[in-house]
């Protein structure tokens, strides 16, 4: 992973310096709350419904273990014994004492750590694959193209200030899994005939009130010219995006109202001034970052074979974690290994101070010390031994780390919603506890096999409700929370936004309405191997429909 130099130390340390000034200013009364907003904002301090929360940066999801047992202790010290992780590869602390905040980031940016352009509108924390440096389908690491862009846009003179916040997230395996075209740019790792890599460049795309797709501009641009085609878009953004209307003012309205031909015209126009300049990369510069992320020393194994086939044997609960929280390396002696931070009926994302405490000692004793973070709320291990996976799962058991439901219907996102946010209209975390508690069996889960579950508490879809194979909407209607549910959305390299099934449900209806959706699938899908999302776009929403509003249904 990335290591500090002594610029970094020095910025780092010098904006939390800053911004202890600012907070001390604001606790005494100097700095009205209304000035010092957008000073904390940029800090990542957010006034919540009842309290003050922290979002700490984890750039595109890599940490070791020195830094997770600084979460941990940060949880402990400062909070009430947990973080949050998040949809961005972030973790969020919901209990924080502003008092305390410049402490707080003193103590991360000892180990390197900081919460620098987590809110504001700026470009956020860079978001990547979580299985980025491991995963068996990759053409190439996405991080260090990752971090290139993340020390360009830290405190970009030029972007500090855009009409809206901006997303970024890098992706360099076949298979999508950072959701890269539901972002403001989505850039995709690939080779060319000549064995070049370059990316291919999506831009517009987004969730919130006008969820949208990205279009892709660029098929393939060399990767010595991301700084500078990068920055063509964002100049491009930031001169013409809407700053009177802060729910037109994302780059997906821009694109939209523009048409993807003319702001790629716009784009190449831009890029065309810049290509040969400052921002070229050049390969030295690349080499230099990229040498940070070189595959740690993985020893080979083939023991591992042989025992894991004996553990799945004696144990079914081991092999069925094995199964379905295990992935392909490419090392094929290694696995990488998804802890689940959706227990059945836990709250999704959260993790207690001794949870993080273990993780960190789990990555150190069997993981290369290296640990992710996946904008599906949960943790990765993406080296471990296949002669390992036995110790690993024991510890995670004990530690309640070991529910085996990655990629199951149990496996939701959800936000904080109302129990935590100011702009929730609904909660999220009761409904997401009632769902994983009624779907919690095994058998059950396995029998429906791939389905995800994404709930948001209002319309600025945190949660991801857009893309869930299942979405689920918040809202308020005349005082009191009601349901709205989508169907058929994915974040994959298939993305597509989910369609409105028909009118909400009352929160108490919400579970029954999701057990009504999974038995229309289960009984209409064409093999078991069929997927829920793959049965729904062969035969669309109208049976969905049929089953939820029968009264409806028998009176057309």
């Amino acid at each position: 992973m990335y290591r500090y130099d002594e610029f970094d130390h020095a910025f780092v340390h010098g904006r939390v310096e800053q911004f202890r000034d600012q907070v001390e200013r604001r606790l005494s009364g100097e700095l009205a709350e209304d000035a010092f907003k957008p000073l904390r904002l940029m800090n990542g301090v957010y006034l919540q419904l009842h309290a003050y929360m922290l979002r700490v940066a984890i750039p595109y999801g890599t940490l070791n273990s020195k830094q997770m047992r600084m979460l941990a202790h940060i949880a402990r010290k400062y909070d009430r014994g947990y973080g949050h992780f998040t949809t961005r590869q972030n973790i969020q602390y919901n209990w924080p004492r502003l008092s305390d905040t410049p402490d707080i980031l003193a103590e991360l940016a000892s180990v390197e750590m900081h919460a620098l352009q987590t809110s504001g509108n700026c470009i956020r924390n860079v978001t990547a694959d979580h299985f980025a440096g491991a995963a068996a389908d990759e053409v190439a690491d996405p991080r260090p193209y990752a971090e290139i862009l993340r020390q360009w846009s830290s405190v970009h003179p030029e972007f500090s200030f855009l009409p809206r916040k901006f997303k970024i997230a890098v992706t360099g395996a076949a298979q999508d899994r950072a959701a890269i075209q539901v972002h403001d740019i989505g850039l995709h790792l690939k080779k060319n005939e000549k064995g070049e890599i370059g990316f291919a460049v999506y831009v517009g795309g987004g969730q919130g009130r006008t969820p949208m797709i990205a279009k892709k501009i660029n098929d393939f641009l060399p990767e010595e010219d991301l700084l500078s085609y990068t920055t063509a878009i964002m100049r491009v953004y930031n001169l013409h995006g809407r700053r009177d209307n802060k729910y037109k003012a994302r780059i997906k309205i821009l694109v939209h109202e523009t048409g993807a031909e003319e702001l790629t015209r716009q784009v190449e126009a831009e890029f065309a001034n810049l290509k040969n300049g400052e921002l070229k990369l050049p390969d030295a510069d690349i080499a230099a970052i990229t040498s940070y992320f070189a595959s740690p020393d993985l020893k080979q194994r083939p023991e591992g074979w042989e025992s894991l086939a004996r553990w799945k044997k004696a144990d079914a609960d081991f092999a069925r974690w094995v199964d379905q929280n295990v992935q392909p390396h490419q090392n094929p002696d290694y696995g990488m290994v998804t802890i689940s931070l959706k227990p059945i009926g836990g709250i999704p994302g959260d993790a207690s101070d001794e949870q993080m405490d273990l993780v960190a000692d789990i990555a150190e004793d069997y993981a290369l010390d290296e640990i992710r973070i996946s904008h599906e709320q949960n943790i990765i291990l993406p080296h471990v031994a296949l002669a390992d996976l036995e110790p690993v799962y024991r510890a995670l058991l004990g530690a309640g780390l070991a529910t085996a439901n990655a990629g199951l219907i149990t496996d939701i996102i959800a936000c904080p919603g109302l129990d935590y946010c100011a702009l929730a209209n609904a909660r999220s975390i009761p409904l997401s506890q009632e769902i994983s508690t009624r779907f919690g069996s095994a058998e059950r889960q396995a029998e429906i096999g791939e389905l995800k579950i994404k709930i948001s508490g209002c319309i600025n879809a945190c949660g991801h409700h857009h893309v869930g194979h299942i979405g689920l909407l918040g809202v308020e209607k005349k005082g009191a929370e009601l349901y709205q549910i989508t169907l058929g959305g994915s974040g994959d390299e298939n993305s597509s936004i989910g369609e409105i099934i028909g009118r909400g449900f009352e929160p108490e209806k919400v579970t029954d309405a999701v057990e009504t959706i999974v038995d229309t699938y289960l009984g209409l899908r064409l093999s078991k191997e069929e997927t829920f999302l793959e049965a729904y776009r062969r035969v669309g929403q109208q049976p969905f429909k049929e089953a939820l509003y029968p009264a409806a249904a028998a009176a057309a």
